[in-house]
């Protein structure tokens, strides 16, 4: 609900004094919250009594973490020196296409690599090994699911932006007002999936199950989005209630994933590897983020309602996958619910 509230509030001041006012106003704006929350986060350090604080036995082993951390950084801005040197002489020639391209091969490359590291040289044991493979299906379901849902901020805007009727009572709305519509969706209906978690209790859908229903779900929107993109032949401005309920079907798609798949890789990770699974979760997170940015950059090139009909039919499809092969999924770590 805290994450929800900021993400309620952000768009409607930063969206209005961004289009309304000035771009770069917008933009500090969304800064100075930025500053209030590590300013709150400070002065709230004294209630948090002896959480977090590292024991002397593994003290040594996060200095080492640390080390590696720096030395990441290190060779990470020298390859973009490099690069921008090459760039600036003209010995190579990168546009923003291309490193997104570029980029989204390597977090794939990494994550796999990873994954066959700890499955053959991470000294796992067979249960464990299992968990370690339904965590890599997960991190798929979750980066396609993020490819569709993160479109909320790139084409989606877009749509508001250029094909929406945004005239409420003769006030043109900003756009990015339509960013505040899944928190507030959110804020409506999280009680109400907890409260059905917790009725259902020994019924409770597999985990599989909530991951192909929130893909389909999530499918479901582009479908209305698609259809309501039919309507804009020739520039033709559509109600916003298209939107609206595209954003719906994410919402609850986004109920039934996202805090499912985050308390799941915790329960199914080998302890020793919490957090680098953790890690692995939000990189299918980045992943489908970026995947979200290249589909939008299609839609100066394709119909509109081709690219969100098509995004619907591959998270539709990858939805169907998880509901038909959920028990042999759920089989590898029957005892986790």
């Amino acid at each position: 609900m805290g994450i929800n509230l900021g993400a309620f509030v952000g768009p409607l001041v930063v969206g209005f004094l961004g289009e309304k006012i000035n771009w770069h106003l917008g933009f500090s704006a969304a800064g100075v919250g930025m500053v209030l929350g590590l300013v709150q986060y400070k002065m709230g350090l004294k209630y948090l009594g002896e959480a977090g604080r590292l024991q002397p036995e593994v003290r040594d082993g996060v200095s080492q973490a640390k080390q590696r951390l720096l030395m990441g950084i290190g060779v990470t801005v020298g390859l973009v020196v490099v690069l921008a040197l090459l760039q600036s002489m003209g010995a190579i020639t990168l546009d923003l296409v291309r490193v997104a391209q570029g980029t989204g091969i390597f977090i794939v490359s990494l994550a796999v690599l990873y994954f066959a590291y700890l499955l053959v040289l991470g000294g796992l044991t067979p249960a464990e090994k299992k968990r370690v493979v339904y965590i890599f299906i997960l991190f798929l379901g979750a980066a396609m699911f993020w490819s569709g849902f993160e479109q909320a901020g790139s084409s989606l805007n877009l749509f508001a932006k250029d094909l929406t009727n945004l005239t409420v009572f003769g006030y043109e709305a900003p756009a990015s007002w339509f960013q505040s519509v899944n928190p507030l969706f959110i804020f409506i209906l999280a009680p109400v999936a907890a409260s059905l978690w917790v009725w259902l209790g020994e019924r409770n859908p597999s985990i599989p199950v909530k991951f192909g229903a929130g893909l389909t779900l999530l499918g479901c929107g582009f479908f209305v989005i698609a259809w309501g993109a039919s309507y804009t032949a020739g520039g033709q401005l559509v109600s916003p209630a298209w939107l609206i309920v595209t954003y719906f079907f994410h919402t609850v798609g986004e109920l039934a994933l996202s805090p499912v798949g985050l308390s799941s890789v915790t329960k199914l990770s080998p302890p020793r590897l919490v957090g680098q699974m953790m890690g692995i979760w939000f990189m299918g997170t980045a992943l489908g983020n970026l995947i979200a940015g290249l589909v939008a950059g299609r839609m100066e090139t394709l119909p509109v309602e081709k690219i969100f009909s098509t995004v619907g039919m591959v998270v539709l499809g990858a939805g169907l996958v998880f509901f038909v092969f959920s028990r042999p999924i759920k089989r590898l770590a029957s005892d986790v619910k």
